[in-house]
């Protein structure tokens, strides 16, 4: 099991495959290289924390299609892509599909170095958020049907005399209802259940 993120280095030429490991080992990063982007996908494993370098001119699949195939396979790994002098639009391209930078040879090492820093960065808040969805998701999966309902009208701002006028149930009932939500969210105040509510539902 990969804990620490590695950063995924793909490049038909062979030259440039070494001197990308040698430059990113260099400051203690994980690194696996791959020849073309065919084998890069038979070995990827999207829950795999790390980000990719990808050179956009290769045989067979480009580095574009690359990021179109894992795009498509919902596996939203952080991508570099690494551009010929000709192959600006190309690189704009990917960038429009997702791609977080593109970098033109010849550049300098300290750039590639920062970005891939930066995409790292990116991948890490990623997992971290998806895994906040995931737990604020399995919460959410323990309530009843009815305090899924009052948890809805309590996140809108509703008080619980109103809550009670409106699904026609008694204001103690909603007090009951309300404990059992916090207790299962585990939300110690109100705020935070909102919070959570609202990152679940993607709104900031």
């Amino acid at each position: 099991m990969h804990h620490k993120p590695t950063v995924f280095i793909v490049d038909d030429d062979p030259a440039m495959r070494s001197s990308l490991r040698w430059l990113v080992e260099s400051i203690g990063l994980h690194v696996e290289t791959y020849s073309s982007a065919a084998e890069f996908l038979a070995n990827y494993d999207a829950a795999r924390p790390g980000c990719l370098v990808v050179d956009v001119r290769m045989p067979g699949m480009s580095g574009l299609e690359l990021q179109e195939k894992l795009a498509i396979n919902h596996a939203p790994i952080p991508i570099i892509v690494i551009t010929g002098h000709g192959d600006v639009a190309m690189a704009v391209r990917a960038m429009k599909t997702g791609a977080v930078d593109f970098i033109e040879k010849p550049f300098s090492d300290q750039v590639l170095l920062d970005r891939i820093q930066q995409a790292l960065d990116i991948d890490a808040e990623m997992r971290l958020s998806n895994t906040e969805h995931e737990i604020i998701a399995a919460r959410i999966a323990l309530l009843t049907p009815r305090e899924h309902e009052v948890m809805e009208h309590v996140v809108a701002g509703q008080l619980n005399k109103q809550i009670a006028a409106n699904l026609n149930i008694s204001i103690k009932t909603v007090e009951v209802h309300r404990a059992k939500i916090m207790e299962k969210m585990q939300a110690s105040t109100l705020s935070k259940l909102v919070e959570m509510v609202l990152r679940y539902k993607g709104k900031p």
